[in-house]
């Protein structure tokens, strides 16, 4: 196959349910004490005429099914591994865990495997940028999986053809922040940048050459791949608000072939809710901007060009920060005197389809 020697296949997991509840109260059984007593408390809350045999019917059934589905995991990560290890690839095989990915260096030749739910292909893919992703559905009965198109017996065949060099890949968009320092983080599906609890966040925006101070719930930037994600939930706040009050207004989101180029980079009014994943461009908005004395609220939302970026200055004391997709835990530190430049990455992700 044209194995090279520093090359491996980099297996992806993340804790189970039942793993991370283990984590907290220690053992199987007190696992399932707090499970059950948690399931009577709820039942109860709903003022449900259930008798007690039915009630610890009901809990025992709560607890059997974060179990089974933990097992159903552990069973799909021991098949692929005894699958990888008892291959013809002749590779070694290292198994990651999710909350380790921000300090596992990957190497240029591996390919990677994930194990688990959409959100861990969006995690692993900012630290595998350019690296060949096998998604893998551990559990196609309680997972969907829009981004996971293997099931765990299906893997082998498609790191093969990765290893032949005849995979099918869809180049996925990613957004980086980059700091003055060199700081980078990329974004599988978006970027998130103000403060880190509930107060408002204080900033000066520039994009296209115009610039104005902020105060803001914080500001989102997203690819094609995350416009059906955080984002599209701002945007139907912003339609359901519009209709409510402004009925006469119209209820629908316009198409971005209807909005007005203001400036180079951007495009004026509301930026489409769905781009393709491959799209080079990204979508920003400004989260629940306040316009005050000191701040104003006209670069709110646009369309950022791929060759176009946006700066943001800090103006918060503390508590700044940047991080993407969800994970709050990795995070660059974006407080008073800090510049973030952010735009489309260079970098891919690249994700193998059947």
């Amino acid at each position: 196959m044209g194995l090279r020697i520093d090359q491996k296949i980099v297996l992806v997991t993340r804790p189970t349910q039942l793993e991370s509840l283990k984590r907290k109260f220690s053992t199987r059984g007190q696992v399932r004490f707090q499970v059950v007593s948690a399931t009577k408390r709820e039942l109860a809350s709903r003022h449900r005429a259930v008798g007690g045999a039915e009630l610890e019917k009901l809990a025992d059934q709560a607890f059997e099914e974060i179990e089974l589905a933990g097992q159903t995991y552990d069973d799909a990560v021991e098949q692929l591994r005894r699958d990888f290890d008892f291959s013809d690839f002749d590779l070694p095989v290292q198994t990651v865990d999710r909350d380790f990915l921000p300090n596992f260096v990957f190497g240029p030749h591996d390919v990677v495997v994930t194990v688990g739910q959409d959100g861990l292909v969006a995690n692993t893919a900012k630290y595998a940028a350019g690296l060949p992703i096998v998604a893998v559905n551990p559990d196609p009965a309680r997972i969907d999986g829009v981004l996971l198109p293997f099931r765990a017996d299906q893997a082998r065949a498609a790191v093969r053809a990765v290893l032949q060099g005849r995979a099918r890949v869809r180049q996925v968009t990613l957004a980086q922040a980059t700091l003055a320092d060199g700081q980078r983080l990329l974004a599988f599906n978006e970027l998130f940048i103000g403060n880190r609890t509930h107060v408002s966040a204080r900033y000066r925006l520039s994009v296209a050459g115009r610039t104005e101070p902020q105060s803001s719930s914080g500001v989102l930037v997203s690819t094609g791949a995350g416009s059906t994600g955080w984002l599209s939930s701002v945007f139907n706040m912003a339609a359901g608000l519009a209709r409510a009050v402004l009925p006469n207004r119209g209820a629908g989101v316009p198409p971005a072939s209807k909005t007005r180029s203001t400036s180079p980079g951007v495009t004026a009014g509301t930026p489409p809710l769905r781009l393709d994943w491959e799209d080079p461009r990204l979508v920003y908005v400004v989260r629940e901007p306040f316009a005050s004395k000191t701040s104003r609220a006209d670069l709110v939302a646009g369309l950022l060009d791929p060759d176009h970026e946006i700066t943001i200055e800090s103006d918060m004391a503390a508590n700044g920060v940047i991080f993407s997709d969800g994970v709050e835990s990795d995070y660059l530190e974006f407080n008073t005197g800090a510049t973030a430049r952010i735009r489309t990455a260079d970098a891919k992700a690249k994700l193998v389809i059947p």
